[in-house]
């Protein structure tokens, strides 16, 4: 099977190229949008911080600046300490993008998207370069998905723990300076700290509404918050002990095998499964992937990761930044090439080898620069060739044959 694209190809030749020169993999995309959310973070602190610096803080803050909704992220809380709550909260996931915390993610995401929608209905207008930055954010943050895959159960309980108390900050403290805009007003720490575990839990009695337009937005955005952190901190708790429940009842006795210094194997043909066997006997650790588990019936791998070996995340799950050496021994070779891309992508100094069925693609994947091209066409030509000329057969020549360097 030929190739589909050369193009292709080169495309993301060049792209590993400038990505093991640039040793993009310890920065890129972490970072960068750590600092987007974090520096934003950054900018709605400020504001409050010099707030807070006035003496009776509540007392003086005016009903306009109580009232207005701001900018950019502050568009989630209104002016002063609430809006301080809403950087302090990207701050902390600015921080959670840097470890690559899929949690942080989560809610950096659903932020971002709540951003987007309510500048878009803002009565205010809408800011071009505030719209622009949340669009932007958004779309990187979605690209980037595949990139954020840490899922720690004690990551994910306190993430869950700061964004709770963070949002019940919010809503407190909200609810407490405007406590007038409410029917019957609120005065006093309990009945806020009341009024917001009723808002956002969604009990919602009808004790205490909100009776001006400014209320009504900030109890709007107090549900769509506490929504938001309360599904995002289940999932990211309960998702972990699910999976490993699951895990034991599907494996049962089966360990977590400790990888290093192994070599993947990505195939499921007679070729693939007879180098896991030699490999094996020669006392080396393998790792197959393979895109679906073996039906019943049939010998499944000692270590066995399921997915597309074509795709750089499933290779770290395999375990590549310790492995190797990776041999993509499919029968597609266009499928080959981008196991071997992959690979690049997640551990620019692993050794490559990429198997090659139709003698045309030799040229092609070349662009790849797997470390060796497994030539089992030309070995089988170089043969029938010895064999009816009547040459002497020479391992040499054989060799050099089957194995081309990249």
């Amino acid at each position: 099977m030929r190739l589909p694209s050369l193009q292709r190809l080169r495309i993301q030749a060049a792209w590993t190229r400038l990505y093991r020169s640039l040793r993009m993999e310890h920065w890129f995309p972490h970072i960068p949008l750590a600092l987007a959310v974090g520096l934003a973070g950054i900018a709605e602190l400020i504001p409050s911080l010099k707030s807070l610096r006035r003496l009776n803080f509540f007392v003086h803050m005016s009903a306009q600046d109580l009232s207005s909704l701001s900018q950019g992220f502050g568009s989630l809380a209104i002016h002063g300490l609430s809006q301080g709550i809403i950087g302090g909260l990207l701050v902390l996931l600015g921080v959670g993008l840097l470890w690559r915390s899929r949690l942080a993610w989560v809610l950096t995401f659903l932020m971002t998207a709540i951003t987007l929608a309510l500048q878009l209905v803002s009565p205010d207008g809408i800011h071009s370069g505030l719209l622009i930055y949340s669009g932007t954010l958004l779309v990187v943050l979605y690209l980037a998905r595949r990139q954020f895959v840490r899922v720690s159960l004690a990551t994910g309980t306190l993430f869950a723990l700061v964004g709770v108390l963070l949002t019940m900050g919010y809503g407190v403290f909200g609810s407490y300076a405007i406590g007038g805009q409410f029917d019957p007003p609120i005065r006093d720490f309990g009945s806020a700290i009341y009024f917001t575990v009723e808002t956002m839990s969604t009990v919602g009695y009808g004790d205490i509404t909100p009776h001006t337009g400014h209320a009504r937005m900030f109890t709007v955005s107090l549900i769509v918050m506490g929504l938001m952190v309360f599904a995002s901190s289940l999932t990211m708790i309960a998702g972990p002990l699910f999976n490993q429940r699951m895990m034991r009842l599907l494996q049962p006795g089966q360990r977590p095998m400790k990888r290093k210094n192994h070599v993947i194997v990505v195939g499921d043909n007679p070729l693939a499964r007879n180098a896991i066997s030699a490999l094996s006997q020669r006392g080396i650790t393998v790792t197959t992937v393979l895109k679906s588990r073996p039906p019943e019936g049939v010998d499944t791998p000692a270590d066995l990761v399921v997915g597309d070996g074509g795709d750089a995340d499933v290779l770290r799950d395999a375990g590549v930044a310790d492995a190797r050496a990776v041999l993509a021994l499919g029968e597609n070779d266009s499928d080959n090439a981008f196991v071997v891309l992959a690979a690049r992508d997640a551990n620019p100094d692993v050794r490559t080898v990429l198997a090659v069925s139709d003698a045309h693609n030799m040229g092609r994947v070349r662009h790849v620069r797997p470390d060796v091209v497994l030539a089992l066409p030309l070995l089988g030509g170089e043969l029938l060739a010895m064999a009816l000329s009547g040459e002497e057969l020479k391992a040499d020549a054989l060799l050099e044959q089957l194995l081309k360097l990249g």
